[in-house]
């Protein structure tokens, strides 16, 4: 299972940490220090599981549950780790799997989890369509996910790199990241890629970061904004 940390505290978060790294089965893909910070983590790393302080700067542990409840597409379970009592009827109205009082204690913590684990949602991808759709001169070709290397954006269209070539799509990004967020991350505002055929990280002379992809000559550019995403959800691969 994967596990975001939220908290205001470094300590904190140090320390949840620790008690993560010593249960089977629960690993940690990333670490948020505020409300704003912890919906981007979320977005772009999709934890199983989120560890939410609530008093936090910026935007507060209620907010962000609040927000992910509003976007079902989200899909993490929320722990509340907190050091008042006085949020818990609220914070079970969001929906949350647990409220833990600080100093969250090792025992406590791993029945919390557990006790997540069980309501986290898995929508296997079987289940939707299994190919991209590209029109070319009169005829539809169909693309499997599994050949999908990089998807970019270029004016209206998108083109679909992929193991026999390329082709346009007629579809958005936003809507192909919606619909297959386990297969495809973003990179960048205009880039997708296979999350499955990502071979490294590189970094070009000019100082830019490319993802080096498995089967296709293409490096898209990592943006400055998502390349603390890029690098956590790499570690977590």
């Amino acid at each position: 299972m994967k596990v975001l940390i939220v908290d205001d505290e470094s300590l904190a978060r140090q320390r949840l940490f620790k008690m993560l790294d010593d249960l089977d089965g629960f690993d940690c893909v990333g670490e948020a220090s505020n409300g704003r910070e912890a919906l981007a983590q979320i977005e772009a790393l999709r934890p199983d599981i989120t560890l939410l302080d609530i008093r936090m700067p910026d935007m507060d542990g209620m907010a962000v549950a609040e927000a992910v409840r509003d976007r079902p597409e989200l899909q993490t379970v929320l722990v509340f780790t907190t050091a008042y009592e006085d949020h818990a009827l609220a914070a079970f109205d969001l929906q949350a799997a647990g409220y833990l009082l600080k100093p969250v204690s090792r025992e406590k913590l791993q029945k919390a989890l557990e006790q997540a684990a069980r309501l986290v949602v898995r929508q296997p991808e079987e289940q939707g369509r299994q190919h991209l759709s590209a029109s070319s001169r009169g005829r539809i070709e169909l693309i499997p996910l599994e050949d999908v290397r990089l998807l970019q954006a270029e004016h209206k269209y998108v083109t679909v790199y992929y193991t026999g070539g390329e082709a346009i799509l007629d579809e958005s990004l936003k809507n192909l990241e919606d619909e297959f967020p386990a297969r495809f991350k973003r990179v960048h505002r205009n880039a997708l890629v296979s999350v499955d055929h990502v071979e490294a990280l590189e970094k070009n002379r000019e100082g830019q970061y490319l993802l080096r992809i498995a089967d296709i000559d293409i490096k898209p550019a990592v943006s400055r904004r998502l390349l603390s995403h890029v690098r956590q959800w790499l570690k977590g691969l």
